[in-house]
């Protein structure tokens, strides 16, 4: 398998596949995840030539479940380390959910000619958390809630996450996957609980507001106006108003999870708006 160290010795592991030569385009997992999350992405891009990325956060999946560190300031280090060791240039940089997050807090300190577009897709920026500056945002009692059910009963708490709002399975009528649920738990219970832990306050408390104002590149802000985990009216529309280069596209009824429930329309999305 492959790694990385990052600055303070902690692994990270990473999926590196295609031509070296080819445009790099990185993916950014969301929480509880994994690089695999973005799987079917993977291959897709792979076959329509490009070189494609993607790591396991630290404290998830294969990455080191280091006890520090679980925050977005060393989660975009250990992304500036990633692209340092594979001399990464010009590359797309996608980020779901809390790696959104990650994406944009990278992009926004990146060095010059490393990134050359985002991607943000059902990302939590600008900020999840209801405050004085974001009165639309989510209760931390809802937050609360989350470690609260992590702590007691990890486990079920992924199971119910993935069988009901994350992919919208909950809803009357939807296409339930069972391996999509599977999948999902699979992914978070091989991370480290208390990164997952710590990780809750990183996506929902961050502000990424000054992070998004600094982006230059040109920047897709994909999102279901359905999603039950990332609301649309408080993240999407504020988002694109602070980027300088920012596209909004909203998913009519789309879940959180859109990227695999409706990959092959976003899939071709992010072609165009790669290739544009």
């Amino acid at each position: 398998m492959n790694f990385i160290t990052a600055n303070d010795n902690a692994r990270i592991f990473y999926k590196d596949w295609g031509p070296r030569d080819a445009q790099p385009l990185v993916f950014h997992h969301g929480w509880p995840l994994t690089a695999d999350e973005w799987d079917n992405q993977l291959l897709f891009f792979l076959a329509h030539g490009y070189r494609v990325i993607a790591h396991d956060r630290r404290g998830h999946g294969r990455s080191s479940q280091a006890d520090n560190g679980n925050e977005m300031d060393t989660y975009a280090a250990d992304v500036a380390a990633l692209v340092a060791a594979l001399d990464l240039k010009g590359a797309v940089h996608i980020g779901h959910s809390t790696g959104g997050g990650e994406a944009a807090h990278y992009a926004a300190c990146a060095k010059p000619g490393t990134v050359a577009k985002l991607i943000l897709v059902g990302a939590v920026p600008p900020v999840m958390v209801k405050k004085a500056s974001n009165p639309g945002g989510l209760p931390i009692d809802l937050f609360d809630g989350f470690r609260k059910e992590l702590a007691e009963n990890r486990s079920q708490f992924y199971l119910n996450l993935a069988s009901g709002p994350f992919y919208g399975f909950n809803r009357e009528g939807a296409k339930v996957s069972q391996g999509l649920i599977q999948n999902w738990w699979r992914q978070g219970m091989v991370g480290s609980a208390k990164a997952h832990y710590d990780c809750i306050k990183a996506f929902s408390e961050t502000d990424f507001s000054e992070d998004l104002k600094k982006i230059q590149v040109p920047t897709l802000v994909m999102h279901g106006t359905d999603d039950q985990v990332v609301p649309f009216a408080d993240s999407a529309p504020l988002s694109a108003k602070l980027l300088a280069k920012g596209v909004i596209k909203a998913y009519d009824g789309y879940p959180h999870g859109m990227a695999e429930t409706n990959a092959d329309v976003i899939n071709a999305d992010m072609l165009a708006f790669i290739r544009n």
